[in-house]
């Protein structure tokens, strides 16, 4: 073997020695940190995350997701050059946030309903953060102002949606999956959509023909599973952050980070917040949300929002851990994060004066949200805005689809 295939070896083994290295030198800065990021997950990201991991591996167990992957498949596949199946990959995604939804595209690369090319364009663009952790975390926690939360969730989810659109582009020339009523459904192909679709999920109910004791048990058990594997990620990049401060090493980043903040005019003074979102998105979201009050609120909430989108290398490492199994490739992810980071970045910019008048109006609406009470959070917020989330996406979903084909049929009277 050649020193040119070892050399990334090697430079990944000298990485992970050096960290080692700096966290026995740092311990208690180590300890700290990890107790920190054990806050997080606990407070945060289980109370939002598992009941829809479950829920997920239910559906797709039951055939909802198969029935929902029908009736969408018209109407995704046009638009978005995914399956049908994708658009329920997207709901789920924006509704229950990251990494949701690169858990079941994986699932559906599995089960051979997506190919390569699809399930990038899918996974790009359907990682989001939650509405709870955008409004309750961000605006409420972090900003104090619930009034932010609408300019953060339109420049936050309707960039994922510009992205969705991009990303169409992405292995164009590559063939498309069949749709799932052509596959394995004994509907006929003149029958009605829901016809299609009742018959497509009972079709994948039989062929996963588990119990449903059994398939709870099972989706408890791998639920439980990847949230703990999200956990000691976010756990694991809160001590990494912390030993690069207290090594100085932090600083070239942030010399970097100031030349590029530079650029756009921006406060260097959220520099630290940009350096911290990098690494992990709840670290860099509450740092822009506490950057000092001279610093004008647009850019802290434009930076929040390229944070929220870049969704740093902890989420990014959990989607990596999910895909692992798949053909799907890092490349592609990594630049989409970055585009729809930089989007939702200048959407805030866009977007801030226009919505300005109804701030008030959307404060009244949000309620005094306590995130530190998982219980509370995940039965009065959680699940409720995580059903609404889901409904409004297939609304949007539905509403592209029909401006799609009004703009296709004008354009075949001007051609």
């Amino acid at each position: 073997m050649t020193f040119k295939k070892l050399s990334p070896f090697y430079l990944i083994a000298l990485l992970i020695l050096g960290l080692m290295s700096l966290m026995l030198v740092f311990p208690a800065e180590v300890f700290r940190a990890s107790i920190r990021g054990v806050g997080i997950w606990w407070d945060v990201l289980f109370p939002a995350l598992f009941p829809f991991f479950v829920i997920s591996e239910l559906m797709l167990g039951v055939g909802i997701v198969h029935f929902f992957g029908t009736l969408l498949d018209p109407m995704m596949r046009p638009v978005f050059r995914i399956p049908g199946i994708g658009g329920f990959v997207v709901a789920m995604g924006f509704a229950s946030g990251y990494p949701v939804g690169a858990k079941l595209t994986a699932q559906l690369w599995d089960q051979k309903l997506v190919n390569r090319e699809e399930g990038e364009r899918l996974v790009s663009f359907t990682t989001s953060s939650d509405p709870i952790f955008l409004i309750g975390a961000v605006s409420v926690g972090f900003f104090h102002d619930a009034s932010l939360a609408g300019i953060l969730a339109a420049a936050h989810y309707g960039s994922a949606m510009l992205l969705g659109l991009m990303m169409r582009y992405h292995g164009r020339k590559q063939s498309a999956t069949p749709a799932l009523a052509a596959v394995a459904t004994s509907a006929g192909p003149a029958a009605s959509i829901w016809v299609r679709a009742f018959d497509a999920m009972h079709e994948a109910r039989m062929k996963d023909g588990r119990a449903l004791g059994e398939m709870l048990r099972m989706a408890v058990a791998s639920s439980l599973q990847l949230i703990f594997v999200v956990g000691g990620l976010v756990v694991f990049f809160s001590a990494v952050m912390e030993v690069l401060t207290s090594a100085h090493i932090m600083n070239i980043f942030y010399i970097g980070i100031n030349a590029v903040l530079q650029l756009f005019d921006v406060p260097v003074s959220l520099t630290q917040a940009v350096a911290n979102g990098f690494f992990e998105v709840t670290l860099g979201a509450k740092a822009a949300g506490g950057a000092g009050s001279q610093i004008p609120l647009v850019y802290k909430v434009a930076i929040a929002a390229f944070v929220l989108s870049w969704a740093g290398l902890s989420v990014h490492a959990q989607v990596v851990s999910l895909l692992h199994r798949t053909n799907l490739r890092y490349i592609p992810f990594i630049t989409a994060r970055l585009l729809h980071g930089l989007m939702a970045f200048a959407a805030v910019f866009v977007l801030w004066e226009p919505l300005q008048p109804y701030r008030g109006t959307v404060a009244a609406f949000i309620p005094a949200i306590d995130v530190e009470s998982p219980l509370t959070t995940l039965w009065r917020y959680s699940l409720p805005w995580g059903i609404t989330a889901f409904s409004s996406v297939i609304v949007v979903l539905i509403l592209l689809f029909l401006l799609h084909f009004v703009v296709k049929q004008c354009m075949k009277r001007f051609v």
